[in-house]
């Protein structure tokens, strides 16, 4: 069916880490409200192929790569129904889908930038019936941005009335959207968050994520090994700027370790304490004078990495974005179902303040849905 009549949206988005597909159904009026959410796990063989794929150096055979980009496409379109049926909700009130597919590559450096996402758009509005919005990087990206961070026009958007203050999504990577009290929105990544603790973890103990920081609370930091991995050029360069698992990743870090005797703990309390110190000095750097950062993303659920952040950021205060109303773990799928919004308007999607783009670029292909 094509786009219809009702207020409601659906948001879908799987991070860096590729561990699931989070749904958001949202209403955009009288004010955004995230109305129900779910996630959608990937099949352990579609997530390997994943993971594999995004692996530094890793290719793929065309007919593999084209096979893939379906198959995610049918996992984000089971995640779509799955939260319509958890929510009782008929695929008619939804207005259309906004899905930002699973990111394998991000390269925004040399003479032919890319952002590429997989999940086949036309699968989701097929299996759904509705209208899918997708590919919503590429046009930042064609003129002259990075094409991310995309979450500061939003936060701004959603969180406005908090402002002056930080939003910080703790995905794979850090980002932060810098919302000042003049009504200005600044935003870039800051460098890992979770994705290099995740690696490091999977390599020794064989699961995806080191849940509730528990093996980095057994190590110690490392100071001389914390100098090292600071000392990475990318740190330090002004914004705008991205990154992703083509930087950080196992690769890189394991350069970082050579001719090196420090025990697997030390190293996860160490990537803890890099995480918590690149974004503690982003903050600083850009925004001296806030005096909050609201926390959102998977990372809000590690005490210890919530902890050290705080303790990094101090004087100023951390909390999760639910203290504003709005559920940590939903924020960035409710984000594409309002790019979706804002597609449909005919509004831009972009800050040039924040990605680097010559101008405001209307984000997003339309992937009309059944008749």
């Amino acid at each position: 069916m094509a786009a219809g009549t009702s207020d409601l949206y659906l948001g879908l988005i799987s991070g860096t880490s590729a561990d699931g597909i989070d749904a958001a159904l949202v209403r955009f009026e009288p004010r955004i409200e995230v109305i129900a959410a779910t996630t959608t796990a990937y099949p352990e063989s579609i997530r390997d192929r994943l993971l594999a794929l995004t692996a530094p150096g890793a290719s793929i055979p065309l007919d593999a790569f084209g096979a893939l980009d379906v198959a995610v496409g049918e996992c984000f379109a089971d995640a779509a129904l799955a939260l319509l049926q958890h929510s009782e909700t008929h695929p008619e009130r939804v207005h259309a889908i906004g899905s930002h597919g699973q990111t394998v590559r991000h390269r925004i450096e040399g003479a032919h930038p890319f952002s590429l996402q997989i999940g086949d758009p036309s699968v989701i509005a097929e299996r759904t019936g509705i209208c899918t919005v997708a590919d919503f990087r590429r046009a930042d990206v064609a003129a002259g941005g990075h094409g991310a961070p995309l979450a500061p026009a939003f936060h701004a958007a959603v969180l406005g009335t908090h402002t002056p203050c930080a939003v910080l999504n703790l995905g794979g990577i850090a980002n932060l959207s810098l919302l000042d009290a003049d009504g200005s929105v600044r935003g870039f990544d800051t460098g890992p968050a979770n994705c290099l603790l995740d690696a490091w973890h999977a390599r020794h103990h064989g699961s995806p994520c080191d849940r509730d920081g528990a093996w980095a609370m057994q190590g110690h930091v490392d100071a001389s090994l914390l100098a090292v991995l600071l000392d990475e050029p990318w740190f330090s360069a002004p914004p705008p700027k991205s990154t992703g698992r083509e930087t950080f990743n196992l690769g890189w870090l394991d350069a970082r370790l050579r001719d090196t005797r420090i025990a697997a703990a030390d190293v996860q309390a160490t990537l803890l304490a890099l995480s918590a110190r690149t974004i503690a000095d982003a903050v600083h750097a850009h925004s001296p004078g806030v005096p909050l950062v609201l926390a959102c993303g998977g990372g809000v659920h590690n005490p210890v990495l919530m902890a050290s952040i705080s303790q990094a950021l101090a004087p100023i205060a951390l909390a999760s974005t639910a203290i504003a109303g709005v559920d940590p773990d939903f924020v960035e799928a409710a984000l594409f179902a309002w790019l979706a919004h804002e597609r449909l308007a005919g509004r831009p999607g972009n800050r040039v303040s924040v990605t680097g783009a010559r101008g405001p670029r209307i984000l997003g292909a339309i992937h009309a849905g059944r008749p």
